[in-house]
């Protein structure tokens, strides 16, 4: 397609630097560079202490857990005050930049809203499962211009319960398999990486492994350290190890080296980057069956009961996996040309479709946000900040 001058909007909880904190922050870096490789004019819109390696336009000085951690304010209102006066103030910034077209990554309500009243041409990608306010507001403003995608059949089914709308689609989350070396042979030891918190169930990871009698090892970030410290901490010693927060070269050479990945998901899990990265190095997969899972994992994995109590069995079962079948996988369906070519094709159609609800579309840099407008889209809505 021709090259666009594209807005990528990223969530704003933590900076978009490595090491990153999660999946969503992995997702923003691989889709501003990977445009950006296609020809694309892409500024980022993002906590403004991110450092990606393309022009960042601050959606807020710093990203916000640094100020109010998620732990101690979701759901507050100084949070939500704080996110919906930042994007506010953003998305009416954005009308003086001539940008062709906005991928929204933000989980706030604002930006779908805003697509819908003034046919702006945007693709909204949905990283988490709903919550009401994100939920309603994709609902109401999905449409010809406005495209949403899911990263999963069953993460656009838990939005649209009663069938999914036409404009909503499904493009996978995609990685570069040359940054997941391939490796023949595991070290005959168990891996889990992510962020430790209870709904990644490292807890159940531990159990599993020390009931299989295989040594493992954590890597990832302390979310909650609460939980960390009554549930993971007693647990380590020889067998049972933190490798602290990885890099993604570093974290690579950790998922190759293993035998086997460890994936506990205890919330109705949209996607999994986490698997899909090991797989990548030929690390088969030992997964709680929850959400999107097993259409992710597929044959590269063994799976588990959501309370985990079989998932030593099932490790033991995922060590007879070989190990080019996950690898195989990646390469058949989460590659990142493949995403990229899915949200390429959905800016296209977002716009050839501008004006399709009839009269003049209105141009991008024209955009304002007036108050009013805002309060609109308040009505009936039940702020909550992710």
């Amino acid at each position: 397609m021709r090259p666009l001058k594209i807005a990528v909007m990223a969530h704003c909880r933590h900076p978009i630097s490595p090491p990153f904190m999660g999946g969503m922050e992995v997702h923003a870096h691989h889709l501003t560079h990977a445009l950006q490789a296609r020809g694309h004019d892409v500024t980022l819109i993002a906590a403004g202490d991110s450092r990606v390696g393309v022009p960042v336009l601050p959606l807020m000085r710093q990203h916000y857990d640094s100020a109010y951690p998620w732990n101690d304010f979701h759901g507050t209102k100084v949070l939500n005050d704080h996110l919906d006066l930042s994007h506010a103030e953003a998305l009416a910034r954005l009308r003086d930049e001539g940008f062709d077209i906005v991928h929204n990554n933000t989980l706030h309500r604002y930006p779908p809203r805003l697509a819908r009243s003034v046919e702006l041409p945007m693709v909204t990608s949905l990283h988490v499962p709903p919550f009401d306010a994100l939920a309603r507001a994709v609902r109401d403003s999905v449409a010809p211009w406005h495209p949403v995608t899911g990263c999963s059949r069953r993460h656009l089914d838990a939005y649209w319960p009663g069938g999914v709308a036409p404009d909503a689609h499904v493009v996978p989350n995609g990685i570069d398999p040359a940054d997941w070396p391939f490796r023949a042979t595991g070290n005959g030891e168990a891996v889990w990486a992510g962020r430790i918190t209870p709904n990644k169930g490292t807890h159940l990871a531990i159990a599993a492994a020390v009931r299989a009698g295989i040594a493992l090892t954590i890597f990832g970030s302390i979310e909650d350290s609460g939980y960390y410290e009554a549930l993971v901490r007693p647990a380590l010693g020889p067998r049972i190890r933190h490798g602290g927060h990885l890099a993604g070269s570093d974290l690579a050479r950790e998922y190759g080296r293993a035998s086997v990945l460890l994936f506990t998901p205890q919330w109705d899990e949209p996607f999994g980057l986490s698997a899909i990265e090991a797989m990548a190095c030929g690390t088969p997969v030992a997964a709680i069956e929850m959400g999107a899972v097993r259409e992710v994992v597929g044959d590269a994995g063994a799976y588990a009961k959501a309370d985990g109590s079989d998932l030593d069995r099932a490790l033991q079962a995922a060590l007879a996996i070989p190990r080019d079948r996950p690898r195989q996988r990646v390469e058949r369906l989460f590659t990142l040309d493949r995403m990229i070519d899915g949200y390429e094709a959905l800016y296209a159609s977002a716009l050839a479709h501008r004006g399709a609800a009839g009269g003049d579309p209105i141009r991008f840099p024209e955009i304002e946000l007036p108050h009013r407008l805002v309060a609109a889209w308040d009505r009936a809505e039940v702020p909550q900040a992710i």
